[in-house]
């Protein structure tokens, strides 16, 4: 097994990508709005990615936040909230926001568990901040962060009842970034002691299975590199300060904000320190050479994915959907 999650290109595997992945063994896969149509197509694409080892708890990922970031659209599945609707509840009623927020993930777990997803990119625990671009806005559960993190620990149980795995992200946190990292390569130049903000809701959360980074770089710790790519913010902030031990993965390594090929960006991102390199957009040249550049993931990365995948716990009955969500908008209309 290499230590990467790749993207594919379609609604159902190609010739060329069935061998590769058999080939090459990636951890996992993950999905985007290019390959879904509907159920039965879904539950066919994670039952074919499955069968190419029998893997019964394949990592197979996406990104439904709910909000702008939904990759399953209505009319086929419903919308759902974003994250500012959490945090415009707690205002009123924290306790009743913590379970909406629950009774959601639980919902969002069991609309993806029908089909054969297996984790969802969520909770975000980037604090918002005034004046900071709007790619995270009213995705994120807020800007107090033990506020966030009360709500993004209710997403995470909630998704683990309801048989999907999390992952916390944007490690040490993207929420006071000036840009967009998808398009350009952000800067915090925040002293080490407002960081602390960032970094709060994810030490709260330590124990989570799964985080992911951010392509960020902050001065504070390391000028010349962002997160991703810097073993001195994996090691010394990820890993030491925050205390997270769970599983690391990196963002989409495609994006912008990163310079040089991708499968050196594969490489350097595992050298850092990451478990887990992700490439989103299924271009098979990039897969080709990030499995070039990747040695097979070691024991211990293995053990983490393997630890994460365990948490999977929950029944997932479809008939349970429809009652989470009159259950969360019951409470979401207190606000």
């Amino acid at each position: 097994m290499i230590p990467a999650i790749f993207g594919l290109s379609g609604l159902m595997l190609t010739d060329d990508e069935r061998a590769f992945f058999r080939d090459s063994d990636p951890a996992g896969y993950i999905l985007f709005g290019r390959n879904i149509e509907n159920r039965e197509q879904v539950r066919r694409l994670t039952d074919d990615l499955r069968s190419l080892d029998g893997r019964s708890n394949l990592p197979i990922l996406i990104d439904q936040e709910g909000g702008r970031v939904a990759r399953m659209k209505a009319p086929e599945w419903p919308d759902f909230p974003s994250g500012a609707a959490f945090d415009a509840l707690y205002e009123r009623a924290p306790a009743s926001a913590i379970e909406a927020a629950r009774l959601n993930a639980m919902a969002l777990a069991v609309m993806l568990a029908e089909v054969g997803i297996t984790v969802d990119c969520l909770p975000l625990l980037d604090v918002r901040q005034p004046g900071a671009s709007d790619v995270i806005g009213d995705r994120a559960l807020g800007s107090e962060p033990m506020r966030v993190a009360a709500l993004g620990r209710a997403i995470l149980s909630g998704l683990q009842a309801g048989g999907v795995v999390g992952i916390v992200k944007h490690i040490p946190g993207h929420g006071r970034a000036m840009a967009d990292s998808h398009e350009a390569l952000p800067v915090v130049a925040a002293l080490d002691r407002d960081l602390q903000t960032d970094l709060a809701p994810f030490a709260a959360l330590r124990d989570a299975a799964m985080a992911m980074t951010c392509h960020v770089v902050f001065n504070a710790w390391d000028p010349d590199r962002p997160a991703t790519l810097s073993s001195t913010v994996i090691d010394s902030v990820i890993r030491q300060r925050i205390g997270f031990h769970g599983l690391l993965m990196t963002d989409d390594l495609d994006m912008k904000a990163l310079s040089g090929d991708v499968p050196s960006r594969a490489a350097d991102a595992i050298a850092a320190g990451c478990d887990i390199a992700l490439n989103c957009w299924g271009k098979m040249d990039d897969m080709v050479g990030i499995a070039g550049a990747l040695d097979p993931i070691s024991t211990i990365s293995l053990a983490r994915l393997e630890g994460a995948m365990d948490r999977i716990v929950g029944a997932h009955d479809p008939r349970q959907f429809a009652t989470l969500v009159d259950q969360r908008d019951a409470l979401l209309a207190i606000a």
